[in-house]
């Protein structure tokens, strides 16, 4: 359930109504706009009397949330989340751009990337310390070192890091990692999402490969429910019939999950195909979507990787990618990229 509180209503007003609320045993969330004032309830609503609250005086309007998702909507939360990791922003109007190999092979490998990436324009740094794989004998990361190497990565140029958590008993080595990814495989993870929800490290939750939006929505409100509100989407391809590409990138889901919610929502175009020359047209379409920020690929010898190497641009391709999507951005928003 969603009030809509009255322009003229004064805070003591809106501090009794909340108390009253709370002897119902609902959770009242706060959202303050520039036009409207917002109580979101969270909890067993049917308690309470809707008519009953319209009639207050304070009360401008009351309307239920049909949706099963209340912390991820925007009809809860109008105005945008804007999730800061390290010193930069995701959702907040620009455009953050996040690159970096798929997998950490050395340390000279991820420093040497980082490097490349940072003087191209991105301001986060990924890569895999810890890779899910479908096959079990295919290279599932360095685990711990590769770790250290990523956060040796973070000393020598500054940026801020992402990386993915596979299972819980990886979570005490994330202490130093900016931004936690919750991988296509996990994102279902129920108990994984709930704890979580419980730390304070902001989340990037990519959607599953036969998920549903309302299916990414609900994982993002395992989180939230939790008490996390620093969750970012991600639109990373879903598996359709088609065979010419690894999956199909569903550009359709950028501005819907925008409607639907209010947290940023960023494209992992690399993922999506699994063809590197497909991610700068992609790249391009999910910026003129609307997208809050791009996830790709980078590797320095994409021949050799040890992990999707097809997938990966070069340093090269992806400055002038970079290059595009800013100017793509700046066409149509106006604003700065991050």
């Amino acid at each position: 359930m969603v009030v809509i509180i009255q322009k003229n209503a004064k805070q003591e007003q809106i501090d009794r109504f909340i108390d009253w609320l709370g002897q119902y045993g609902l959770q009242v969330h706060l959202s303050v706009g520039a036009v409207h004032t917002i109580l979101g309830l969270v909890g067993d609503t049917s308690r309470v009397d809707a008519d009953l609250i319209r009639a207050m005086d304070i009360v401008e309007d009351v309307r239920r949330i049909q949706e099963p998702y209340k912390n991820a909507n925007r009809k809860f939360h109008p105005e945008n989340t804007v999730v800061k990791v390290g010193n930069t922003y995701i959702g907040d109007g620009s455009l953050t751009m996040i690159a970096g190999p798929c997998s950490i092979e050395t340390e000279e490998q991820i420093i040497t990337v980082a490097r490349a990436v940072k003087a191209a324009g991105a301001t986060l740094l990924r890569g895999g310390a810890f890779k899910p794989r479908s096959s079990p004998y295919a290279f599932q990361g360095l685990g711990a070192e590769g770790l250290k190497m990523l956060l040796a990565a973070k000393k020598e140029t500054g940026l801020p890091v992402v990386t993915e958590l596979m299972n819980l008993t990886q979570l005490p080595l994330f202490e130093e990692v900016d931004l936690i990814q919750v991988g296509a495989r996990n994102m279902q993870n129920f108990d994984l999402l709930k704890e979580l929800g419980r730390q304070p490290k902001p989340v990037l939750l990519k959607r599953g490969l036969s998920s549903t939006m309302e299916e990414l929505l609900m994982s993002a409100e395992y989180i939230m429910a939790g008490g996390n509100e620093q969750v970012v989407l991600c639109e990373r391809g879903i598996r359709t019939f088609e065979g010419y590409t690894r999956n199909t990138l569903d550009i359709s889901a950028v501005p819907m999950l925008k409607q639907l919610s209010h947290l940023p929502v960023v494209v992992d175009p690399s993922h999506a195909t699994g063809i590197a020359r497909l991610v700068p047209p992609l790249a391009r379409a999910a910026v003129a979507a609307g997208a809050d920020g791009l996830m790709i690929e980078v590797h320095n010898d994409p021949a050799r990787a040890l992990c999707d190497g097809p997938q990966s641009l070069t340093p090269e391709v992806y400055e002038q990618v970079a290059g595009e999507c800013r100017l793509v951005h700046k066409t149509l928003f106006g604003k700065a990229v991050r």
